[in-house]
């Protein structure tokens, strides 16, 4: 029966209260009279950070409060009725909008009832899904911090009509639904009175900055630490025998990693001048597995330097052979630190070449003491012509056999002494690029460390 009353007292307040009202025109008894608005932002959820079109989606909750002077009514003679519900186009509403709106749709605010106060209050709380406009610094991503402001003003009114008061020092965060992307860290709200330069009047208005902390764990795990292990596997290819044929694909194969990598950064981020701190260190790596790519083609054009190259320098000879490769722990070619019995070869081939020597020398001799014979019987030849004519003629057939051994035995001796020397050569310009191939891996290694310290340096 109570419920019935309030009913019946509800229709017959309505009733009487919209018989002559207009919501055309600013409800005030004098026309000079500013009318205060208290404007109060919930923010509920963040959509999206379009970080490549500047602009974010929140969804949020506004609340908007004025008294109006022609809404109001006695409640003890409507059997103390003090609030009813109505459609809020039945009322007149400011309008206040968001000035930095980056949506195509220009439709009114979700027509949501209205609460109407017998004091003449009016509450109206009304979701909204907006698209603003932010300035996006990606200077640091993926360690970034972006302020994004939201804008709220009277289109029409200026302020000696319409007036906005906060109704808090910030925005309301407490019905905030946290968000995978990005963490909320403020959204505090500042009152300006802007006069524009085509009218006199000032024009206030409310913006709330919301400040936003990008979680980058996301970010580290899929895209920073793959560019940091890639990284790494380019001084790699300086450890690579230069017999395998593959140090250049490897460098070939990191380059072309890092730059899909590169691109689905750039598919993020906004074509502006400020470069990302992840795409510099992309832009760094890519450089520095390019240049060692580079060295690691002159590298193995040192090693495979043939007969026909020049002699090692003097001072590659002195510096690199000598003073590098005991720095870097480079052996000969075919040697390695985990062999202890090179040595024990070593012996073993001085032995070899005494012993060789010893049979050349073994040789030689019974040919030396046949050419002896031979200048000897050729000697003889002219004092015994008469007498023993028929045996120094045997002789002297037998000393040039001899002779003419001798001189194919010099030429093969010759020929190997060549071939030796010819190899020796091969040798040295391999070591010489197998130190360099060492000399540059420390190198590389040192700059992907400092460079990967000093992005997370940076970041923090």
């Amino acid at each position: 029966a109570v419920e019935s009353a309030k009913g019946k007292y509800a229709h017959m307040l309505f009733n009487e209260l919209f018989e002559d009202y207009s919501n055309a025109l600013r409800p005030v008894e004098d026309t000079d009279k500013v009318l205060n608005v208290t404007l109060q932002i919930t923010l509920s959820q963040i959509k999206d950070m379009d970080e490549r079109n500047q602009i974010l989606s929140a969804y949020l909750w506004i609340r908007q409060s004025w008294y109006d002077a022609y809404l109001k009514w006695d409640k003890d003679k409507y059997d103390g009725l003090d609030s009813i519900r109505i459609p809020s186009n039945l009322v007149w509403r400011p309008d206040i909008v968001l000035y930095n709106k980056a949506d195509d749709d220009f439709s009114e605010p979700v027509n949501t009832n209205v609460v109407l106060r017998y004091d003449g209050k009016i509450t109206w709380d009304a979701p909204a899904i907006t698209k603003s406009s932010c300035v996006v610094d990606v200077s640091y991503f993926p360690f970034d911090s972006q302020q994004c402001n939201l804008t709220f003003g009277s289109w029409t009114y200026n302020g000696n009509q319409v007036d906005i008061i906060n109704s808090l020092d910030s925005g309301d965060l407490s019905d905030f639904v946290e968000d995978v992307e990005w963490e909320i860290h403020g959204m505090p709200a500042v009152k300006n009175v802007i006069t524009y330069g085509c009218c006199s009047e000032p024009y206030p208005d409310v913006t709330f900055t919301l400040i936003l902390k990008r979680k980058s764990s996301f970010y580290i795990f899929n895209l920073l630490l793959p560019c940091i292990l890639i990284s790494f596997l380019a001084p790699l290819g300086f450890y690579l025998p230069a017999d395998s044929g593959e140090k250049v694909s490897l460098g070939v194969t990191v380059l072309l990693a890092l730059t899909v990598f590169q691109l689905m950064v750039a598919e993020i981020m906004p074509p502006s001048e400020n470069v990302p701190l992840i795409g510099k260190y992309y832009i760094a790596t890519m450089t520095m597995i390019t240049a060692s790519t580079a060295l690691t083609i002159i590298i193995m054009n040192l090693h495979h330097c043939g007969s026909e190259a020049k002699p090692v320098p003097q001072w590659a000879r002195v510096v690199i052979l000598d003073y590098m490769s005991k720095i870097f722990f480079v052996y000969d070619v075919g040697e390695n630190c985990t062999s202890p019995k090179r040595e024990k070869e070593e012996e073993r081939r001085f032995e070899g070449d005494d012993g060789c020597q010893r049979r050349q020398k073994e040789v030689r001799s019974p040919l030396s003491n046949r050419n002896d014979d031979c200048n000897l019987g050729e000697k003889l030849n002219g004092n015994l012509h008469g007498v023993h004519g028929e045996n120094v003629r045997e002789t002297v057939n037998c000393c040039s056999c001899y002779k003419m051994l001798i001189k194919n035995i010099e030429y093969i001796a010759n020929c190997i002494r060549d071939h030796k020397a010819n190899r020796a050569k091969g040798i040295e310009w391999k070591k010489v690029a197998k130190v360099m191939d060492r000399f540059f891996m420390w190198i590389f290694f040192v700059m992907v460390f400092f460079m990967s310290v000093l992005i997370i340096g940076k970041a923090a």
